[in-house]
């Protein structure tokens, strides 16, 4: 008797057990469609702008500080925000580059003309 009520208990738990698997899989699959592969490839992107560094290269800091490039020390980055005046930074501090003062006009001008 005892076998027969341990019998009739487990396909309920396997049905259960389905059930959940069938709920949480999509919204799994959802959760790294839309944030873990963006992440991922965001990290990637900063990554390689980080190791592509060059000298001369204008660059915007995680603390907002914008300058261009004068040296570098293993993982320290020294910018030069103004004539006589460079700020040594983490090279992981940096978050972007700067474009060129002629791709930010032609910009404007075009943001200017839409208005």
């Amino acid at each position: 008797m005892f076998n027969r009520i341990v019998l009739a208990a487990d396909p309920g738990a396997g049905g259960a057990l389905t059930q959940f698997l069938l709920l949480f899989a999509p919204l799994f699959l959802i959760w790294y469609f839309l944030v873990i592969l963006p992440q991922q490839r965001n990290r990637r992107k900063t990554q390689e702008m980080l190791s592509n560094l060059k000298t001369g290269d204008q660059v915007v800091t995680s603390g907002g500080i914008l300058g261009s490039i004068a040296g570098f020390r293993g993982d320290i980055v020294q910018l030069q925000i103004a004539s006589q005046v460079k700020v040594d930074v983490a090279r992981s501090a940096i978050t972007g580059l700067q474009g060129s003062e002629q791709e930010g006009s032609g910009q404007e001008k075009t943001a200017k003309g839409k208005k």
